[in-house]
């Protein structure tokens, strides 16, 4: 249970630094605060900022939300015993990790500059597939050694 109240935690979190972004990038936010150097604009006004006609904040901030539900479904008293929660946990952070790879990748070796918010986002990220792989293996060896 605790690692489903995490995960909703820190998805929020991070749904929140994804949708400062994405506020930012139609418009809604006129400056975006980043501290010295305006790496957060260049890496937002790159072209990779951009995924399929849509700013890739704005898959964050569906990411992100669709990880916090998730979570508060998994606490909800009828789910707590079933692992299935923890499983859909865990592959949607695989996805938003590899995504977040794929993202820092971009920044450090294409666009040649590293969005603050953007880090943020990749740590709230890391944490979250951290968290939902271990309950995965945590589960999978209390379900083996129940078998033995």
């Amino acid at each position: 249970m605790r690692h489903r109240q995490a995960i909703a935690l820190l998805a929020l979190v991070g749904f929140f630094v994804s949708l400062y972004l994405w506020l930012y990038k139609i418009g809604a936010i006129g400056e975006l605060k980043c501290g010295a150097g305006g790496s957060c604009e260049f890496v937002q006004s790159s072209r990779y900022a951009w995924l399929f006609g849509q700013p890739v904040a704005l898959y964050g901030v569906g990411g992100y939300l669709a990880l916090f539900v998730v979570a508060l479904v998994g606490l909800q008293p009828r789910f707590l015993a079933t692992p299935a929660p923890t499983r859909w946990l865990a592959a949607l952070a695989a996805v938003g990790f590899g995504f977040t790879v794929y993202l820092t990748y971009l920044e450090l070796f294409v666009i040649h500059a590293v969005c603050r918010w953007c880090v943020v986002s990749a740590i709230i990220m890391t944490l979250i597939m951290a968290i939902a792989g271990a309950a995965v293996l945590k589960r999978g060896q209390g379900a083996q050694s129940s078998r033995s």
